[in-house]
């Protein structure tokens, strides 16, 4: 087996890698003036196993390319099977035709993995599960539910006051799956967005007067409506609100709404690596997936089940 950190998952990279036992390849990956972006392996993967590890996140394009380049190279060294751990895929959220002559971006940049070389893709919380089928090659879409739940108990042991919280109605099945597992009440923020990258909460549906709320998405980008949700819980009696995000996109003016919100502590997943300024946010904590990811890479390599990981 081979791992190949590609720029955008560094510090995820090296948490796989001690995590499995195997020493990251030597790899470098340069940008020229022009902004061109050049790979190189530095060692013989012929007939190997290679996963190459890369979120496509800001900045979104860069990291796409870099991706792809590095499958490509991979394939041209004669690697045996080639998989693209992607644990934060970008463009998922363009997922359908929103208006007449719109693109489907996350069918485009399926076609361009499979183009490149890639024989399957490992990711996580995919924001559209249809996303899988926009693959022709395998797709492993795993789920951080494991290690959010661990540290939600871990916090919250004993407490009979939790209840799970949706920011939006389109998050209830997450939301209705981690309350079933923390033997917690459900509450839905039900919003109306006026246009893109604002909302507005209108009302809460569930009893969370007194109680501990834990508001759970896959990603915070503007973080708009995840603030906008908190407040509403804030007013309609929630003594603490916490927050658990996969994908901590948050561009714009989210830190700045997140630190003046109601959101007592947001905790994050690493499948985005954090900005220094994200790092310094004293309300913002970060728990990583690399077991998780790692369990699964370890499996697909020795081609065991993937999903008997969340039995």
């Amino acid at each position: 087996m081979k791992i190949i950190a590609c720029n955008s998952s560094k510090s995820l990279s090296e948490k796989i890698s001690q995590h499995i036992g195997v020493p990251l390849a030597d790899a470098s990956i340069r940008t020229f003036n022009d902004r061109e972006i050049f790979v190189e392996i530095n060692e013989n993967i012929r007939g190997e196993d290679v996963f190459i590890i890369q979120s496509t996140s800001h900045p979104a394009n860069d990291h796409l390319m870099e991706l792809l380049i590095t499958i490509d190279a991979a394939r041209r060294g004669s690697a045996k099977r080639i998989t693209a751990v992607i644990p934060y895929y970008g463009y998922a959220r363009q997922d359908r035709k929103t208006g007449p002559r719109t693109p489907i971006t996350a069918k485009l940049v399926a076609n361009l993995i499979t183009s490149a070389g890639a024989h399957r893709v490992l990711t996580m919380d995919l924001h559209a599960g249809q996303i899988q089928g926009f693959f022709d090659i395998p797709l492993d879409n795993i789920f951080s539910a494991p290690p959010i739940l661990k540290d939600i108990k871990e916090k919250f042991s004993g407490n009979k006051e939790l209840v799970v919280a949706s920011p939006d109605v389109g998050g209830v099945v997450r939301a209705r799956a981690f309350a079933k597992r923390l033997d917690a009440g459900l509450a839905i923020a039900d919003k109306r967005r006026e246009k893109a990258g604002e909302s507005e909460v209108m009302n809460i549906i569930g009893e969370v007067d007194g109680k501990i709320c834990i508001l759970l998405d896959d990603i915070a980008d503007s973080a708009g409506t995840l603030c906008n949700a908190a407040e509403a819980l804030k007013k309609n009696g929630a003594k603490e609100i916490y927050s658990y995000i996969v994908h901590g996109v948050l561009s714009g003016k989210a830190l700045d709404r997140i630190s003046n919100s109601a959101i007592k502590e947001l905790v994050l997943t690493d499948t985005i690596e954090p900005s220094n300024d994200i790092k310094n946010t004293k309300n913002i904590r970060h728990i990583s997936i690399a077991p998780l990811m790692g369990e699964a890479i370890k499996r697909i390599s020795s081609d065991a089940s993937v999903s008997a990981l969340f039995d």
